[in-house]
C-alpha cells in the first residue's frame, strides 16, 4: 500500500493545529522515538492522559518506526496494555520499532 504524509495527521502532522505534532526521529539503532507531555486539553480523569491519546502515541511510534526501516503501511492492528495512567505534564519518551518483517505484514512494537 503507498501512503504519503501531507502534514495533516492528527498524531504527527505539523499542520494539524488541534493534534499532536509528534515528531519521530530514527535513533540509529532501528527504533524510532519521540518525547511529548500531554497537554490538559487531551486529559481523561483529573492529572491523567485519556488512554486514546496514549494509544494514538504508541500507534504513531509503530507507524513511524516502520515508515522509518522502509516499510510505510498502515495500522492493521493495535493491541495496547497500559501498565499505569500517564499524568499530564509529564515528559515521556516514545520508541516503535520493528520487531519482524513478513512479505506484506511488518510487526512492530513500542
Amino acid at each position: 500500500m503507498e501512503v504519503h504524509f501531507d502534514g495533516h495527521c492528527f498524531g504527527c502532522g505539523p499542520l494539524n493545529p488541534d493534534g499532536l505534532q509528534l515528531k519521530f526521529e530514527p535513533d540509529g539503532h532501528g527504533s524510532s522515538v519521540a518525547e511529548y507531555e500531554v497537554p490538559p486539553r487531551f486529559q481523561s480523569w483529573a492529572g491523567m492522559a485519556h488512554g486514546g491519546i496514549v494509544s494514538l502515541m504508541l500507534d504513531e511510534a509503530v507507524g513511524w518506526a516502520a515508515w522509518h526501516a522502509g516499510h510505510p503501511g498502515v495500522t492493521g492492528r493495535l493491541q495496547v496494555s497500559l501498565r499505569r495512567p500517564l499524568k499530564l505534564g509529564e515528559r515521556v519518551r516514545i520508541v516503535g520499532r520493528v520487531e519482524n518483517i513478513r512479505r506484506t505484514l511488518v510487526y512492530v512494537s513500542a
